[in-house]
């Protein structure tokens, strides 16, 4: 199996995330890296820059780099700028988040990203005709739906990914809650999302911790964790296992799950290790398993 760590989904700052590349390129086993902005078009200007060198040093470690798309065009500026990523992704694939991008790059080999919501085998099939050589699925998946997703795409010859760590993405809208909470508009919103790199936590009226806001995006306030069933994964014909970027110790999640997905560990071994970091935020594997998302439920599937 493979490793892939996904594009940050948050608003870090440059140096920052200059800093979390190179010690990914240095330090992590994780076989792919995607690059690029995936939640709002406004951050791309604060490090787009950098990113040729970024993805020069992550291949000099032996990373491959794939660019990302947005996982929302709504403007003409965006529709011409995932346009132009497609049509110059520099022998680098390219993973489609949106319509538009996948209309930019029918007929080419790509990949398909989460946010694209491909849920049965006949889009994955109809996909794969146009393209399409592999499929990160939506974490909201259960087993019994990958095991079928699985299937289908060992018929058609691509490739499946499983996301194992990190927030879930649960929706984006076309409005940013993350301004509209501190008073601002979208087009005023004065970056206020980097205030938060690790997402806004929302609560519910009754005081219980409930999500994480990213801008347009809402996410799960637990982390997936699947460390316990990566074996069963691999067991189903998945090629690859998905890191969302957190701000923890991300060399540390790679390596336990780099380990556990060659089988020198025990899926137990692997949860009781990402348990040893002490991250400060609940686990969930609730999708996983058929229930409800946020749920930690202890046996092992």
């Amino acid at each position: 199996m493979e490793l892939t760590l996904a594009p940050i989904p948050f608003h870090w700052q440059r140096e920052e995330r200059r800093d979390f590349y190179a010690r990914i390129a240095d330090e992590a086993p994780v076989d792919n890296v995607v690059l690029g902005e995936l939640i709002c078009s406004k951050r791309a200007p604060f490090f787009e820059a950098d990113l040729p060198r970024i993805a020069e040093r992550l291949e000099r470690g032996g990373k491959r780099v794939i660019w990302c798309s947005l996982s929302e065009v709504v403007l003409k500026r965006e529709r011409r700028a995932t346009e132009d990523l497609c049509a110059a992704a520099d022998g680098r694939l390219v993973e489609a988040n949106n319509a538009a991008a996948l209309r930019a790059l029918a007929g080419r080999p790509h990949r398909v990203g989460p946010m694209l919501n491909i849920y049965n085998e006949e889009t994955m099939a109809f996909l794969a005709e146009r393209g399409a050589i592999h499929f990160s699925l939506p974490p909201e998946l259960p087993r019994a739906s990958v095991a079928v997703m699985a299937s289908a795409a060992h018929r058609l010859g691509v490739s499946l990914e499983v996301q194992v760590f990190g927030r879930a993405s649960l929706a984006v809208s076309a409005r940013c809650y993350h301004a509209r909470a501190h008073g601002r508009t979208k087009d005023n919103c004065l970056f206020v999302c980097e205030e938060d790199p690790d997402g806004m936590p929302l609560d519910t009226t009754a005081g219980e911790p409930f999500l994480v806001i990213n801008g347009i995006q809402t996410m799960s306030r637990s982390y997936v964790n699947l460390a316990a069933h990566v074996p069963d994964i691999r067991s189903l014909g998945v090629k690859e296992l998905r890191l969302i970027p957190q701000r923890q110790n991300m060399v540390a999640v790679a390596r336990v799950f780099s380990e556990v997905s060659r089988g020198t560990i025990s899926g137990e071994e692997a949860a009781a290790r990402l348990d040893a970091l002490e991250m400060g935020v609940p686990f969930s594997n609730g999708f996983w398993q058929g229930e409800a998302g946020y749920r930690w439920i202890a046996r092992a599937s």
